[in-house]
């Protein structure tokens, strides 16, 4: 057999290193598994100790951890907690260990300040429901497999277990948190997680004589998203990376919708004093001149073409179906007919056919009203505008009060859902005042003014009020289904709520 051919010196040196270092470079990987955790493994089911932290979904959105100890529920036999202290989550009981605005990961965490576990166990102690209400919108449950982010919505939602797992387990008080994830009636300022609450320790989320009602008086709510413009902590914001204002209001408004007091986690736990908040919408400044008005509109013509121009949710169609529907008009509207075409189509059916035409659209620039006012001349038709001028954060809070009414209520007939922001910050982007010389009759325009209550909700106006403690504020719709009170807008009947919008 033939030898084999010499190999070169220092190959085989070079090719050892390019697999794998040497031995004793190598670094060991030190295991996270614990002892506990490989007999608990090995242990029978029916002997297993039985999980503190539990995890279920409500409506597909709400993600809720309830976390158990041997303790009792109760400050003291025969005694039922109707107090309830809630707090916020992050930025708020916790904060990124790194120091970055966002943690990195599950472990990055710290207390947001030391005193933090101590105040909430005085709290239980003191015979407090200690509860945690948060918007989590970054957390998906409602798994699409065919998504492409499928596996990054389990790892985050599985990485917010896990942090709530190790808080709740260092803090161990008998607690639950709640946590939502969409733009629905738990999110933040509505009320929804606060009647979970109320519905979990079997108590009526608003006050009466009936000793198992919320002991709204001594309840509160602390709060990162507080409005506040500038002086956040003082010296400490310097340590925690605070920035100087506020991303939101929204746990302030949360706190008056509940009807509970309300503080920032400076003033809470640092006994900061309050710093100076604005809120970019305020429902209440509506009820500030009420009037008292008739819904007046009335046909020029026979036959007529009437285009709206106006936000989405400035009232439109609520005007379309109280006012212009009685008079005879039909309606064209592109949510339901999907393109400009079929609406253009379906109005001239109607014209042609003698019936007169409300086009229920923004029609928000001069391009978009010229298509129907090409219309109107073709047919010799004249055309009329109606304006509705309800700026677009009274427009974003009405969306929200539809949206999440039920249909049953009168408010939400078609079953519309929320809208995006970007349907208002485009319409106001696009609009332009209508002017008389594009080519329209008349135009009328239709300011928001909050009117007199309807009459078929009068009798539960004096109780709505005196129930719900909410002072110069209407009431919240999402609270009261159908009995939120309702106003017009001039000519034009439109819904009003408590802080509802983001």
């Amino acid at each position: 057999m033939a030898p084999s051919p010499p190999r070169a010196a220092g190959k085989r040196a070079t090719e050892d290193r390019a697999i794998s270092p040497p031995a004793s470079k190598r670094l060991k990987q030190q295991s996270t598994t614990t002892q506990k955790a490989v007999a608990n493994f090995f242990t029978p089911a029916s002997k297993k100790e039985p999980e503190k932290l539990t995890w279920h979904v409500v409506d597909q959105s709400l993600l809720v951890g309830r976390y158990k100890t041997s303790e009792t529920s109760a400050p003291s036999a025969g005694m039922k907690r109707r107090k309830i202290a809630a707090f916020d989550f992050d930025s708020t009981l916790i904060t990124p260990a790194s120091g970055c605005k966002f943690a990195k990961d599950a472990s990055d965490w710290k207390w947001w300040h030391g005193s933090v576990p101590g105040r909430l166990r005085s709290l239980y102690e003191d015979g407090y429901i200690v509860t945690i209400l948060s918007n989590q919108s970054g957390l998906n449950l409602k798994e699409d497999t065919k998504s492409k982010s499928v596996k990054s919505d389990r790892k985050r939602v599985s990485d917010f277990k896990t942090k709530v797992s190790a808080v709740l387990g260092q803090l161990d008080l008998p607690l639950t948190i709640y946590a939502a994830t969409t733009q629905d009636r738990f999110r933040k300022p509505r009320t929804g997680m606060w009647n979970e609450v109320c519905e979990e320790y079997d108590l009526r989320p608003v006050p009466s004589a009936n000793e198992d009602c919320v002991d709204i008086e001594n309840s509160f709510f602390i709060g990162d998203a507080g409005g506040r413009v500038s002086n956040i902590g003082g010296a400490e914001s310097k340590k925690t990376g605070q920035s100087a204002r506020d991303f939101s209001c929204s746990d302030r408004n949360f706190a008056a919708n509940v009807g509970i007091a309300f503080k920032t986690p400076e003033e809470y736990f640092l006994n900061a004093a309050p710093a100076p908040f604005e809120r970019e919408f305020d429902p209440k400044s509506y009820l500030q001149d009420v009037h008292v008005a008739t819904p007046v509109y009335s046909k020029a013509h026979t036959l007529e073409l009437v285009i709206f121009c106006g936000s989405p949710a400035s009232g439109k169609s609520t005007f379309y179906w109280k006012v212009l529907k009685p008079l005879g008009y039909e309606r064209v509207n592109q949510d339901t007919l999907k393109t400009r075409d079929k609406c253009l189509k379906q109005a001239e059916e109607y014209l042609k056919g003698g019936i007169s035409v409300a086009t229920d659209n923004t029609n928000a620039d001069l391009e978009t009203r010229s298509y129907w006012v090409k219309l109107a001349r073709s047919l010799s038709a004249p055309i009329r505008c109606i304006w509705f001028t309800a700026p677009a954060r009274l427009c974003e809070h009405n969306d929200a009060v539809r949206a999440l009414t039920n249909s049953d209520a009168g408010m939400n007939p078609e079953a519309r859902t929320i809208l995006p922001k970007s349907a208002f910050a485009g319409f106001t982007a696009r609009f332009r005042e209508p002017k008389k010389e594009e080519g329209f009759e008349d135009i009328t325009k239709v300011d928001f003014k909050v009117c007199e209550i309807l009459s078929s909700y009068i009798p539960i106006f004096p109780i709505i009020f005196q129930s719900f403690f909410f002072s110069a504020m209407v009431v919240v719709s999402l609270i009261l289904g159908p009995w939120a009170l309702q106003g017009v807008c001039s000519l034009n009947y439109c819904p009003i709520a408590v802080y509802v919008s983001l």
